[in-house]
């Protein structure tokens, strides 16, 4: 199933991003990279546009770059802070206005290029039905641990489907490795950054990263 290494926080000096995303792209081959944009509630945009182009300059061309916001962006401020960053082809784009304005959403994911993502806190079906009917995203986010549990998610992925939309399984990805394979279409399962700790200490039996997953 398709994966992505995320962290690159905003707390992260320059050496710090460099050498997580390093790891990722250049050691574990993962294809897909994603770091914190939206510092200080969007009081930071020239920041994020300096540690995206630090994020490509190390994953290279060959790798995809995804940024979460964390809701930190207004509308029209979250359009022109991916228009300054057009030149680095980001494919996608989490959570650029808060989850809770689905017009705001769907206004930013008219007006960008990158694929518009939200939807982690959902806890009920109908939140993400919701979701879905707004055009607010062009992939859904389900967090396995707060939906509802493996059945709640896949019912979720369903609703989702019916949209013609992916789903992407958020956090947890030793509970979404599970959960997704019951997934015709998953977008992406997310592989923390403290995976490998995880693994080694959680089973024996933990999934493990393949290049090019």
């Amino acid at each position: 199933m398709p994966v992505y290494g995320s962290g690159g926080f905003t707390s992260y000096d320059e050496r710090q991003l460099r050498s997580q995303l390093a790891h990722w792209a250049l050691e574990q081959g993962i294809p897909r990279v994603k770091i914190k944009i939206g510092q200080s509630w969007g009081t930071e945009a020239a920041r994020d546009l300096e540690r995206m182009r630090q994020a490509r300059s190390v994953i290279g061309d060959d790798v995809e770059l995804f940024v979460d916001a964390n809701g930190g962006y207004g509308r029209k401020q979250a359009i022109r802070v991916m228009g300054a960053a057009a030149d680095l082809d980001v494919r996608w784009l989490e959570e650029p206005v808060s989850s809770d304005d689905l017009d705001g959403l769907r206004e930013v994911r008219d007006g960008v290029r990158a694929d518009v993502t939200a939807g982690e806190y959902g806890y009920d079906l109908y939140y993400f039905r919701r979701m879905c009917a707004a055009g607010a995203v062009d992939c859904l986010q389900a967090d396995v641990s707060r939906c509802g549990g493996i059945t709640e998610w896949l019912r979720v992925a369903a609703v989702a489907a019916s949209y013609g939309l992916q789903v992407s399984g958020h956090c947890a990805p030793h509970l979404h490795a599970h959960a997704s394979r019951g997934d015709p279409e998953p977008c992406g399962t997310w592989n923390g950054s403290t995976t490998t700790s995880v693994s080694s200490r959680c089973s024996s039996t933990a999934p493990w990263i393949r290049p090019g997953a």
